[in-house]
């Protein structure tokens, strides 16, 4: 039997073991009860993020500002691929403006930036908007 995957509650940054074979079955964290896997993006933070880029299940990050038309336009696709990938990429957003130290140490140029991490570490990264079937079609040839 393979290794319970660790992955961080969106929402009290708890690490939880979940096993592969339960991704599918809405599985819950054991420190606050709600749902570890979310068919939405959640809000990374200055404050959440060291905890939440850790885990086994890669995390995509997508930096926007509230100023910035290509984010707000590419919003809708960002949570439609957050319902396509539950269970096999976990989807968050970070804004700029709120985070600007985080932005500044992720090193972001230009927004809409989205950001792979794999195992506490950035994997890939991509600047800019793009159709959903663009998105998946990238994450696919990161092995999600």
């Amino acid at each position: 039997m393979p290794d319970p995957l660790l992955i961080p509650c969106p929402h009290c940054n708890g690490l939880n073991r979940i096993p592969a074979e339960r991704l599918g079955d809405t599985p819950k964290c054991g420190r606050c009860k709600q749902n570890v896997l979310l068919s939405s993006s959640f809000e990374l933070t200055e404050g959440n993020y060291a905890a939440q880029i850790k885990g086994d299940l890669p995390l995509l990050l997508d930096v926007w500002a509230d100023w910035c038309g290509p984010c707000k336009s590419f919003a809708p696709t960002f949570e439609q691929a957050a319902r396509q990938l539950s269970g096999r990429c976990r989807l968050a957003k970070l804004d700029s403006e709120t985070n600007r130290n985080l932005a500044g140490q992720l090193g972001i140029r230009s927004i809409p930036s989205l950001i792979l991490f794999r195992n506490g570490r950035e994997v890939t990264r991509q600047a800019g908007a793009f159709p959903l079937q663009s998105l998946l079609e990238w994450l696919r040839s990161q092995g999600i």
